[in-house]
């Protein structure tokens, strides 16, 4: 990746649903976990890759959906579809790879003669993916029987089952354990591997992610049997691959820790910042740590005090600013001050603020400037903007970090904020 000038430190690549993303959390806190520990720590010098069974048009809703970082590689299709960056530039040489021994038209003609089959949505039907529903007791006899008929076409697949009910017909190089060793090589071609690498799933079209030499593995609390066998049958005292003791996305911190891989306290667990202290400065951490104070301030889960107000107030010059998109600008200080009317405006409502992309350059020798998607979730309705943030650790009065100058923020929906407070935050 171009956005890192060596090796990443860590690569986390995972699968979505029941993995990073809790259905069954409707606070989305394992997920905002996550999200805070990744911008705050790994973000500036590691990769996150989202592998998924869902086709780009599902992942797109997902994303609507759910609080998601935005990952540096995205594996979709069950691993027939690998793309870049938030434009999503696909990898035109894994496509052509996967071309060889597959024709999508006999599959479609022969799995339409099995009645068992019942085939899935338009959107999930892929140029090297072909997929179905079909009952579990079923599944094992139509997979052997549709594999010798599509091997006397001379064709090459792979047919994998997983969730109880999805059957996938790939092309045999396809599959998310392959597309994951596919980005390996291509990175130690350019003299990029990752330091380390954690794979992280929970069903059988993950087990494949398992597998791969010299890879870290976590099968997540929640992981159903299917990939739960696997592991008994393949890997069972392979001490690389740990079944976590937490659900979705907290299983994923938890072999951070395990495999000491790096920092694996997220800051959403930390409940006094003061007590924070990091072995390195980054200003990242500082952008995560700020926005959690100001969401705990708004759902009252702080002491509302002029103390803590003024704590605040020492993370800025005194004559720093604030940019609105509209041009006008505003004293931070005073932004600060209009905080103390909002205190608990958000108490016991689904208020939370998230960091994405966080990304910074020093541009002198105590001077950073920072730049990050900040979204906003309130009554279930989100909005977003890009902020721009110089940080400066010359002349701070604060044992918490730096002193911010200055905030330029641009809303993604062009409307801006309503009230001054709503200006930085």
């Amino acid at each position: 990746m171009d956005r890192l000038n060596g090796s990443p430190r860590l690569m986390i690549v995972s699968d979505l649903d029941h993995t990073m993303v809790d259905h069954h959390d409707p606070e989305n806190l394992s997920l905002l976990k996550f999200n805070a520990l990744w911008e705050a720590d790994y973000r500036h010098d590691s990769l996150l890759v989202f592998s998924t069974g869902r086709s780009p048009t599902l992942y797109k809703q997902l994303r609507k959906e759910k609080p998601m970082l935005t990952p540096d590689i995205t594996i979709m299709s069950v691993g027939t579809e690998i793309t870049y960056g938030d434009s999503m530039v696909p990898d035109d040489g894994w496509e052509q790879f996967l071309n060889q021994k597959w024709d999508k038209n006999i599959v479609v003609e022969e799995a339409s003669k099995f009645p068992e089959l019942t085939f899935q949505s338009d959107t999930e039907q892929r140029p090297h993916k072909v997929s179905f529903y079909v009952e579990k007791g079923k599944a094992q006899e139509v997979m052997k029987a549709l594999s010798e008929r599509l091997k006397k076409h001379g064709l090459d697949v792979k047919i994998i089952y997983s969730g109880g009910m999805d059957l996938d017909i790939l092309p045999q190089g396809a599959g998310k354990g392959q597309a994951l060793a596919y980005l390996l090589k291509k990175f130690k071609a350019e003299g990029k591997p990752p330091k380390n690498t954690l794979a992280c799933g929970d069903s059988g079209n993950d087990a494949e992610l398992f597998s791969i030499p010299d890879v870290h593995g976590v099968m997540v609390a929640n992981a159903m049997e299917e990939l739960l066998h696997w592991h008994a049958e393949n890997a069972k005292n392979n001490p690389h691959i740990i079944h976590a003791t937490e659900r979705c996305a907290g299983g994923i911190i938890e072999a951070i820790g395990h495999f000491k891989l790096g920092p694996s306290v997220s800051p959403r667990d930390v409940k006094d910042f003061s007590e924070c202290k990091v072995e390195h400065f980054h200003p990242g951490h500082e952008v995560v740590k700020f926005y959690l104070c100001y969401e705990r301030w708004r759902r009252g889960e702080v002491e509302n005090s002029q103390h803590f107000l003024q704590n605040l107030k020492a993370v800025f010059y005194p004559s720093g600013i604030l940019v609105h998109p509209s041009g006008v600008e505003c004293s931070l200080h005073s932004c600060i001050d209009a905080m103390g009317s909002c205190y608990g405006d958000k108490q016991g409502k689904q208020f939370r603020i998230w960091t994405d992309r966080v990304s910074c350059a020093q541009i002198g020798s105590d001077i950073w400037l920072v730049k990050f998607d900040k979204w906003e979730l309130s009554d279930e309705k989100r909005q977003g903007c890009l902020s721009t943030v110089l940080l400066s650790t010359k002349g701070s009065t604060s044992s918490e970090g730096p002193i911010w100058m200055h905030v330029h923020q641009t809303w993604s929906d062009g409307s801006g904020l309503k009230d001054q407070t709503g200006w930085l935050f």
